[in-house]
């Protein structure tokens, strides 16, 4: 225990300390964020808070994690998600460049050993994926990563979500042996929480594209590296559980964009964030709402883990 509050005291306090730089820093190279009608904030906005995030993250696995090739593949692959982010922050590319890119890193991690390569047959014995462990693993990472920048119409919104569900991955990873992933949930967790004196409502900088695709793309690969690593269908179903509020969003609005026949990555204001807004609850209020119904999903599918295993 004493080397999880040391990994909380390094996430936490070096996030307070690079925050504040990445603010700084986003304005001079303009990684802004303007208002617009798809958009609740109603000034320009720093958005570079994924670079300190990651900065101490970094940090914090370099000084308590023993690095696997696994485990460089994450933070190879996590930079590299990073990095396309910030692009996007400052200057903007398209949709279809960005999905590349993520399936780019994603692929890099797949090559460093982090992939789906079988599930367990509930009848008898285990299916092997063969040449679909690479589709499906990408598939996953994909996903996952745009669910989370989908979600992240809000202060604070997805950084209390991811911080929530790295908080579950911490404790479950732990309960099945792979403290390596943990330890590394544990500390991405508490960089979120001292990120969060920053970005809750009223926020003074943003995740942006390069916050919240990094934070998507490391929760989905550290689902596969520690809790997928488990082979029983168990295995699968809680991190989705984990995951519910981003993965049902996304769903729905990939679900409602194709009946009306829009883009699927075309931004709009009804997911359930703006829904909810509608309705006339504060930001605030819908902020904690969704935290609750995150913490909800979370405390399941710990209990499922420990009672279904």
């Amino acid at each position: 225990m004493n080397t999880y509050f040391l990994i909380f005291c390094t996430g936490f306090f070096a996030t307070l300390l690079l925050t504040p730089l990445a603010k700084k820093l986003a304005v001079i190279i303009g990684a802004l964020d303007s208002p617009g009608e798809r958009k609740v904030h109603r000034k320009v906005m720093p958005r570079l808070g994924g670079a300190a995030i990651f900065a101490a993250y970094l940090l914090t696995v370099l000084l308590f994690v023993d690095i696997s090739r696994e485990i460089q593949g994450l933070l190879l692959s996590g930079f590299m998600i990073l990095s396309l982010g910030i692009i996007d922050d400052i200057r903007g590319i398209s949709p279809r460049l960005k999905l590349a890119g993520q399936v780019l890193a994603a692929l890099v991690a797949v090559y460093f050993g982090v992939k789906i390569t079988f599930v367990d047959n509930p009848f008898d014995g285990l299916i092997r994926l063969g040449v679909m462990t690479i589709p499906i693993s990408v598939l996953w990472m994909v996903g996952v990563t745009n669910a989370l920048n989908l979600i992240d119409g809000l202060d604070g919104l997805a950084t209390g979500v991811s911080a929530i569900a790295l908080l579950a991955f911490s404790v479950i990873a732990l309960t099945i042996g792979q403290t390596a992933v943990s330890m590394m949930s544990f500390a991405l967790a508490a960089c979120l929480f001292a990120f969060l004196y920053f970005n809750f409502f009223p926020a003074k900088i943003f995740l942006g594209d390069s916050g919240s695709m990094f934070l998507g793309f490391s929760i989905a690969s550290l689902a596969i590296y520690g809790l997928l690593k488990g082979v029983t269908m168990i295995a699968f179903i809680i991190p989705v559980i984990i995951l519910g509020v981003p993965i049902f969003d996304t769903a729905f609005a990939i679900v409602r964009r194709y009946l009306q026949k829009t883009p699927i990555f075309q931004a709009d204001k009804k997911h359930i964030h703006h829904k909810l807004l509608s309705l006339g609850f504060s930001h605030r209020q819908v902020v904690m709402i969704i935290y609750l119904v995150s913490i909800f999903f979370s405390a399941g599918a710990v209990w499922m883990s420990m009672n279904y295993r």
